[in-house]
């Protein structure tokens, strides 16, 4: 059957009316510690000026591109860095504190991702000239790394709404539970050292499950293949609060029972850079635009008084 011009036309409007009534839903943006996480890749940054004496210390070699390269694990979670609603650009506490540590030194922020392995090979190559990506600061990685610190570092327990385990204070309480924690992290380093202690007391082993990525140590929690997760608190705090289902059950300092962990800068060690990375960050604690970063992303219970270089961090582990 032959359609008249007009009946086409009123059809094709009809139709196009349709597609408009249909409803759009969007998800509303996250809060966390009451306020509103921006997920988009319009980040709108803080941003803070260059500071000439400070960026007159960076090494030549790394200054002469004009680039500050800048690794971060690419399997991370928000409000620590994390992929931006285009699956693409990263954003998190980590790359906003880079930005402004980039502004300072006068060099144009260039952040690149990797696995979190991945990310110390590269900066001992220096490829990465720094890495901001939660990395806690420990005596046997400061043979091969110099450290700026930024954030105190804390550790949580997760579990499910549901668990029975009331809470995780020390060794005793994961003997014989299937755990799970991130491979190569301070905090791997620390439930192995609880797994010995267990070992030696006649206590069960607990075994431990490995993951790459978070989401599924949330999908092991949620289908009880994994009792408990160690990982970063603002990951499991901010996932919580967006998400619920779970709980933490116990929280820890990243450098153990004697020391408050802290979160650093790190780079080549003796490449010259952690001193201007260190003075940049006091300059942004100083100047105030590091509180409303961290403020920003829900974190300003993590805050230091102070960037520090190399301080003390989480002892050597004794060999298996």
């Amino acid at each position: 059957m032959r359609v008249s011009p007009l009946l086409l036309a009123v059809l094709t409007a009809a139709a196009l009316t349709a597609c408009a009534a249909e409803p759009v839903t969007t998800a509303p943006p996250p809060v966390v510690a009451g306020k509103k996480i921006n997920l988009s890749p319009e980040q709108n940054r803080i941003r803070t000026q260059k500071v000439a004496d400070i960026a007159a210390k960076v090494p030549k070699e790394i200054a002469a591109d004009g680039k500050l390269t800048v690794g971060f694990s690419a399997s991370g979670s928000p409000p620590l860095v994390s992929p931006a609603t285009d699956d693409t650009t990263l954003i998190g506490v980590e790359t906003d504190l880079a930005q402004l540590v980039s502004d300072v030194l006068g060099l144009e922020f260039t952040p690149q991702s990797s696995s979190w392995e991945n990310l110390f090979l590269a900066a001992k190559s220096g490829k990465y000239e720094a890495v901001f990506s939660n990395v806690t600061v420990t005596e046997e990685r400061k043979d091969t790394y110099d450290f700026a610190t930024y954030r105190i570092d804390q550790l949580a327990w997760q579990v499910p709404d549901n668990s029975p385990i009331k809470a995780i204070k020390g060794p005793a309480d994961i003997a014989g539970l299937r755990v799970s924690v991130g491979s190569g992290t301070n905090q791997e380093k620390i439930l192995l050292d609880w797994d010995r202690q267990n070992r030696a007391a006649g206590r069960k082993p607990a075994e431990i499950l490995y993951y790459e990525k978070y989401g599924d140590v949330l999908l092991a929690l949620k289908s009880g293949r994994v009792q408990a997760y160690f990982g970063p608190n603002p990951n499991i705090a901010y996932n919580i609060a967006v998400s619920g289902g779970s709980r933490i059950a116990g929280t820890f300092s990243g450098a153990g029972p004697d020391l408050q962990g802290l979160i650093a800068a790190m780079t080549k060690k003796g490449n010259g850079l952690v001193e201007p990375l260190h003075e940049a960050l006091n300059t942004i604690i100083r100047n105030g635009t590091y509180q409303q970063v961290l403020e920003r992303w829900g974190l300003a219970n993590e805050a230091i008084p102070e960037s520090r270089v190399n301080p003390p961090g989480l002892p050597r582990q004794p060999a298996s």
